[in-house]
């Protein structure tokens, strides 16, 4: 599945809630996707929190 077809559904679910919900669906949706993403990218190894946190090992 393409990032853009990837988009086009977040957008999609991201409207749904806004029309059928209220503004703070619509933040809570948004707040759960976030973790979400953040999550998913942690378990494929694509995160490393010591970005996140601002600490940086020194090799010499």
């Amino acid at each position: 599945m393409s990032h853009s077809t990837i988009g086009l559904f977040v957008g999609l679910l991201l409207g749904f809630v806004a029309v059928f919900g209220g503004f703070l669906e619509f933040l809570a949706v948004i707040l759960f996707a976030v973790v979400g993403l953040v999550v998913g990218r942690f378990l494929d190894g694509r995160l490393d929190l010591r970005e996140l946190t601002g600490s940086r090992s020194t090799k010499n």
